[in-house]
Parts: C-alpha cells; sequence; structure tokens
C-alpha cells in the first residue's frame, strides 16, 4: 500500500532531511508543490488535505496557518516547528515517552515534533520524575551543545561561508533566560519548577548533548547513582532508538572526553549516567537533525501509518 505524503517548507533544514528519508522508500509517494506556487494557500490546502501524513517545517505562525488550511479528516499533521508541542490537543511526538505514546500516536491526526534540545532532556528527565527519583519541584540546570545545523539555513551559510573568528569557539546562547524548548522541556517531563536550562552552539554541522547534574542529597528517597541508572535502563528496555549505557561508562571514561557526535547519521539516543558518591552527571546524545528533528517525525508517521516505527530509519 502506498501512502501520500506532503512536506509543507520542504527547502528547510528538517523539511530537506525528512525528503532524503523518504526517497529511500517505495512505500511512499511524496506530493510536491511547484516552486513557483510555495506561498499559494490555495495550492497549499489542495497538497495537505490530499496527503495521508503532512509534516510542518514551518516557522511557528506559518505553522498554525497552514493547520487551519486542513478540513479532511484523514490527514495527519506532523509539526516541526514549536507551535504544538504543549497544545493540549496535540499528541508529543516521543514514542518512548511513556507506555500508552503509542497508542497515542497511532490514533492521532495531530501530532507535535519535539524540539532537539528537549528529546535529550525529557529523556534523561521524565523515567526519573516518574520513579520519584527526581521531585518535580527539583530546580534543574541543563547545559546543551549543539552543532550549528540547529539554527536553521542563515545559520549554516554563517558558518560555511567566511568564518568570523567569533565563530570557532563555542558561543552560548538565550542569555536572556528565555528559549522556546523550557515549555515542553517541563511539560512533558513533569517538572513544575523551571529549569536554568543554556544552549551552546559549536561550530561542527551536527550532533547534540544535554548535561544534566544532580546532588544526590537533594534527590528523592532511595536515590544512588545505582537506582538512577537502574530506573532509566528499566523505562528504554527493549526501545530500538534509546540505548542506556552502564554506570561510568567505561569506554567514555577511558577516552577522558565525551563525543558529541557520536550518535549522528542515526536515530539513535545514547543516555549515560556518570557519578560518585554524593553527585549525579546525566548526559544524552543524539543527531539534532535525525532524532531531534527529522527522524522523530518519521519515526512518528510510521507508528501513525501502523508501520514498523523503525522503518527507513
Amino acid at each position: 500500500m502506498t501512502h501520500t505524503v506532503f512536506v509543507d517548507g520542504q527547502e528547510g533544514t528538517t523539511g530537506l532531511r525528512i525528503h532524503e528519508y523518504l526517497a529511500q522508500r517505495s512505500d511512499i509517494e511524496v506530493l510536491k508543490i511547484a516552486p513557483e506556487l510555495r506561498k499559494d494557500a490555495d495550492e497549499r490546502a489542495r497538497l495537505l488535505n490530499a496527503a495521508d501524513v503532512a509534516f510542518l517545517c514551518l516557522p511557528d505562525a506559518a505553522a498554525r496557518e497552514a493547520a487551519a488550511l486542513v478540513d479532511n479528516p484523514n490527514t495527519c499533521l506532523i509539526d516541526a516547528s514549536t507551535a504544538h508541542r504543549t497544545a493540549p490537543d496535540w499528541v508529543f511526538g516521543m514514542p518512548e515517552l511513556a507506555p500508552e505514546q503509542r497508542a497515542l500516536l497511532r490514533r492521532s491526526k495531530r501530532i507535535s515534533n519535539p524540539g532537539c534540545h528537549a528529546s535529550s532532556f525529557i529523556l534523561l528527565l521524565r523515567p526519573l520524575v516518574d520513579a520519584g527519583l527526581v521531585p518535580a519541584a527539583l530546580p534543574i540546570n541543563a547545559t546543551s551543545i549543539t552543532g550549528y545545523s540547529g539554527g536553521g539555513k542563515q545559520m549554516i551559510q554563517q558558518y560555511q561561508s567566511t568564518l568570523e573568528p567569533a565563530l570557532t569557539s563555542p558561543r552560548p546562547y538565550a542569555l536572556s533566560l528565555v528559549h522556546k524548548h523550557v515549555p515542553e522541556m517541563m511539560r512533558h517531563t513533569g517538572l513544575n519548577a523551571k529549569p536554568l536550562f543554556m544552549p551552546i552552539v559549536g561550530n561542527f554541522y551536527n550532533g547534540l548533548s544535554v548535561s544534566v547534574p544532580l546532588h544526590l542529597s537533594q534527590l528523592g528517597a532511595g536515590a544512588s547513582p545505582e537506582a538512577v541508572q537502574r530506573a532509566l535502563a528499566e523505562r528504554y528496555d527493549g526501545e530500538r532508538f534509546v540505548r542506556v549505557k552502564p554506570l561510568r561508562d567505561a569506554a567514555t571514561l577511558a577516552l577522558g572526553f565525551f563525543d558529541v557526535q557520536a550518535c549522528n547519521g542515526s536515530n539513535n539516543v545514547d543516555i549515560f549516567v556518570f557519578a560518585n558518591d554524593d553527585q549525579v552527571l546525566l548526559m544524552a546524545r543524539l543527531d539534532n537533525l535525525g532524532k531531534g528533528a527529522s527522524g522523530a517525525a518519521v519515526q512518528s508517521m510510521n507508528l501513525h501509518l501502523g508501520l514498523d516505527e523503525g522503518l527507513g530509519l
């Protein structure tokens, strides 16, 4: 059976990568809009409503406008923007979030794709909040370092043209302490204290790692490095794309450094717990263009269509 798919915003970084995934598949017919009609609302509405699945790879306001063009009850929208990630009538596109999430994704016609930083953060914290090891009211600090492709076409061009000296070293941003991923980081972990989040962009194309430091004295009853690692391992046992490494992963410690880009080119997430007697450092890495964006969107599409969720990934 062939399924029809339309990517609204097909020229952006996420849209292009989705096209790369789908181009390998014989079960998908990709509906394409003529370049001169990309901003034609009537043509976009026609294609959106003709698709079994439509990806919205657009800025937030444009994604809301596109969603409003859809009146076909059979069209499933998967929105890669921030617009609907905390909306109650949209299902969060993270199959590993909770035991019931896959069933919700199969039924829903409105799916919000997670953000790249948020994906790592949520996968680290949600099992620990659910297990009572991380209190929901605990103020959390998190740092994320990501490749410049996460900034879209303009940032990619900036880094790949004549490189300014300022771009050769890591650049912390969101210094106003406001970041668009924070609301979904709270909503989908169960935290009710706003995390203090510091993102950093580096001089490499793709790859992302989030780090969350914790003091054992601030955690729930029974918290220990072993309990933290065990809660993560049990939650993701059997998951195809989430791999929980052994406590104090010996291979990483032997290197002495953490490889932010080790999941590049895949839909995988690697989760680590490093610890001493009184502190724990949680780390998760993924490809910000894979599981952090386009790969996650295709995974949700596969689930919704009743296919093997790893098909094409």
